[in-house]
């Protein structure tokens, strides 16, 4: 079967696609389900919640960390093989911190385990959207990937209940069910046949000309790490944006909710209209986004700050969706594991970015400086468009016989 087109027969192409839409919803469940599972952990070890918030760290760090070299060891082996051996990797270490908590190890054992599980976040995530390429068709790639941020949006919200629900009664069973849900990819993800054997020599040469982190790769992925500093200001924020307004902090939920439920909206809208979007489309949901974090930023009163919130979520899955689809035609094809590793550091960093500015600096500081980040991000899209456009007038213009 040719990459990109779909199965010999609709219906089971279409159970393939299904089965990658699920896989891609629950990969995640850990990092959704993390923050709350490892509070409520270090917490009934005698500890604090901050315990917790350092494993959330160590697990970010290593993805970072591991995305980019681990993906490049599963370059001989078939994907779907790859990414279950990496679901194993992590789901041995998730399981292996219930043990260590059940039997009351320290918290360093346990941020050194969760580091572990970490480590294989950004390989898995890159082969498991390097796999929709050989199940989903060019022409259904937009929809395919707008159903996925639905679904993934969706997890987000529900993660965090399923592990407050069972980390109340046991923490432990929190991280039961955090490794239980993580391994589902590993019986869903459909079996691709053996890995790709390209050329040596030609292969060679098509590495030596072709970089995974040339000047275009790098715009987008720089994008993707403003957006998701963005959606996590408002998230790791939302316990101070309530404190500010003068409410409680379970009213938090104000906020992130809101944001989620947007953020839905806009995956929808993208599996409905199946289209890619243009550069101007692009370049208008960027400066939605800066609109709604200078609004967020800005806390004037609680409505304006729900509809900056809201903001960011309408834009987050259509850009999303764009930053994946753009990436894909970029890459090397046999690249692009690699490149999706690093679209999702490239998020973790957004992430780690806006976690220490709102550590370092006031609330109304550190997102005046993510939406000065997000700014820049959008300025060098337009810009780049404009190159772009300038590039191919010359093109069109310049004499027969001219090189």
């Amino acid at each position: 079967m040719t990459i990109g087109e779909p199965g010999p027969s609709p219906n089971p192409g279409r159970r393939k696609l299904v089965r990658w839409a699920v896989s891609s919803a629950t990969l995640g469940f850990p990092q959704a389900a993390g923050p709350v599972a490892f509070a409520l952990l270090a917490v009934s070890l005698g500890g604090e919640a901050s315990g917790g918030a350092a494993m959330i760290l160590a697990m970010t760090l290593a993805q970072v960390a591991g995305a980019l070299p681990i993906t490049r060891l599963g370059r001989a082996l078939p994907m779907a093989t790859f990414l279950r051996l990496l679901l194993a990797i992590r789901t041995a270490a998730l399981m292996a911190i219930a043990a260590a908590a059940a039997f009351g190890m320290s918290l360093p054992w346990l941020i050194a385990l969760a580091a572990a599980a970490g480590l294989v976040n950004g390989a898995a995530a890159g082969t498991l959207r390097a796999v929709l390429n050989q199940l989903a068709p060019a022409s259904g790639m937009s929809r395919a990937l707008g159903i996925a941020a639905t679904l993934n949006e969706l997890t987000f919200v529900a993660a965090p209940v399923v592990a407050s629900g069972l980390g109340s009664v046991s923490p432990v069973f929190g991280i039961v069910a955090m490794a239980a849900v993580g391994a589902l990819p590993a019986l869903l993800i459909p079996h691709l046949g053996p890995a790709a054997r390209p050329d040596g020599t030609a292969d060679e040469m098509q590495r030596k000309r072709t970089s995974i982190l040339s000047p275009p790769i790098l715009l987008w992925l720089a994008c993707t790490a403003a957006g998701g500093a963005t959606v996590a200001a408002i998230e790791i924020g939302a316990v101070a944006l309530a404190l500010a307004f003068g409410y409680e902090p379970a009213l938090a939920i104000l906020f992130t909710v809101p944001l989620c439920l947007a953020s839905v909206a806009g995956g929808v809208w993208v599996s409905v209209r199946n289209r890619r979007l243009s550069r101007g489309t692009v370049v208008a949901q960027l400066l939605v986004m800066c609109a709604g974090s200078a609004l967020a930023a800005a806390a004037l009163s609680v409505p304006a700050t729900l509809a900056g919130a809201i903001l960011i979520g309408l834009v987050l899955a259509p850009l999303a969706t764009h930053y994946s689809l753009i990436l894909d035609t970029l890459a090397p094809p046999h690249r692009r594991p690699e490149v999706f590793a690093l679209m999702r550091t490239a998020n973790a960093c957004g992430v780690i970015l806006a976690s220490a500015l709102l550590t370092a600096a006031s609330l109304s500081t550190a997102m005046l400086a993510i939406t000065g980040v997000m700014m820049a991000a959008t300025v060098a899209v337009a810009a780049a468009g404009v190159r772009e456009r300038d590039r191919s007038a010359a093109r069109v213009g310049k004499p027969k016989g001219i090189a």
